[in-house]
Order: structure tokens, then C-alpha cells, then sequence
């Protein structure tokens, strides 16, 4: 069996995320899919994880490769708070017990990736402060955070990643833009798994500000 590469997706779906933002979200992320299926390399290891967070955390997406995973409905209440912090819990459960270290007679795989999209904050701020150096011992790959729209906490992100990027808006045409960003980092890491090296995000286009 080839070496896998696990990319989890942790997507916030509380209250403000409802009406035209959880819209766009879904447009985004399966045109995110759709664009992946084109590089033969992803086809070929990508193994991909949804939870979302609201009041409520689920794995709406068990992890499935990518030959395999069918469009799916992301929703969100009208109202609910961000378990930000219960997500990391549920991720960090997933991941030791999906990846794989390797044996004797199969390969380990390679070092998973984390995206994680929020329009807002974590609610449960001290667990979320709690399971921040346990994801970090799982050795991610890399993290990526995304703090959408005008009430997105950077600093949050910040506390978990170095990588953090920045939109304005949460409309259609920005998420677009993100994803696509996504399946070029993606496509790299794909790529620069298999060489060793460790994994680098491209330039993002305009609509999005890379946090220094």
C-alpha cells in the first residue's frame, strides 16, 4: 500500500457562520475537492478528515481517500457557540488513532496536515489552551489558520500556528480564492513529502494576508 498523506479540516459552523457564509463555505471546499482530483499525486495519497464546530462536534467526514470522497452538505445552526477547543480534543483522538507510524511490513505515513477555518473565537478558550501542546506533539506536517471575516480572533490562531492567513470577507469569491490556495498547498505537500523536505505555502493571492 502507498504511503499516505492525512489532511484534516476542521471547519467552524457556529451561529455566525449562518446564511451566505456556510454557503460560500460549501462552494468552496467541495470546488477544493474538485481541484485536487485533477493532480494524479493526490489522487494517489491524499487521505482527507472534516470536523466541524459549533455548539456540537462532529466528523461529518471520517477520513477517505480522496478517489472516494463524495461532495458533502456542510451546516450550521442559526445560533451556537465555537467548541473550538472540544474540535482540537476530537482531532487530536482521531490522529493517534488513524496515522499510521509503520512496522515491519508497511510503511509509515507521511506527516499529516491541519487546516482550521474560524469566523470568530473559541468559546471553551481553556480547553482549547489545554489540547494546544498536545496537537503540537502530534507533528503535523504543517497547521494553517484561517481567521474569516471581521470578527475572526487572530490570536487564537497564533497561539496554535505560525501560519496564519487572513481574510477580509467571508463571501463566496474569498472563500474560492482560499480553497484554491488550500489545493496548492496541498498539491506542494503532496509533493514535498516525498522528497523529504518539509512543507512550504505558496504565495497567497491578494485577498488573503499572510499574518507575520
Amino acid at each position: 500500500m502507498n504511503r499516505r498523506l492525512l489532511a484534516y479540516f476542521l471547519l467552524d459552523t457556529s451561529g455566525s457562520m449562518h446564511g451566505e457564509p456556510i454557503q460560500a463555505l460549501n462552494n468552496g471546499f467541495n470546488g477544493l475537492i474538485s481541484m485536487l482530483r485533477t493532480d494524479p499525486q493526490a489522487m494517489d495519497s491524499l487521505h482527507i478528515s472534516v470536523i466541524t464546530f459549533d455548539k456540537d462536534v462532529k466528523n461529518i467526514v471520517p477520513l477517505t481517500d480522496l478517489a472516494n470522497f463524495q461532495p458533502v452538505e456542510i451546516k450550521c445552526p442559526k445560533s451556537s457557540p465555537t467548541h473550538t477547543g472540544e474540535a482540537l480534543e476530537q482531532l487530536w483522538s482521531l490522529v493517534r488513532k488513524e496515522l499510521i507510524k509503520g512496522t515491519t511490513e508497511r510503511k509509515a505515513d507521511w506527516k499529516p496536515l491541519l487546516f482550521i477555518f474560524t469566523d470568530g473565537k473559541p468559546s471553551d478558550i481553556q480547553k482549547y489552551r489545554d489540547y494546544i501542546p498536545k496537537i503540537k506533539a502530534l507533528d503535523f506536517g504543517i497547521i494553517v489558520g484561517c481567521a474569516a471575516g471581521p470578527k475572526a480572533e487572530i490570536s487564537f490562531l497564533r497561539e496554535l500556528t505560525n501560519d496564519v492567513v487572513k481574510l477580509d470577507t467571508t463571501d463566496a469569491n474569498t472563500l474560492t480564492t482560499f480553497f484554491t490556495w488550500v489545493s496548492s498547498s496541498l498539491e506542494i505537500g503532496s509533493k514535498s513529502q516525498g522528497t523529504g523536505t518539509s512543507v512550504s505555502l505558496p504565495p497567497p493571492p491578494s485577498e488573503l494576508t499572510i499574518i507575520i
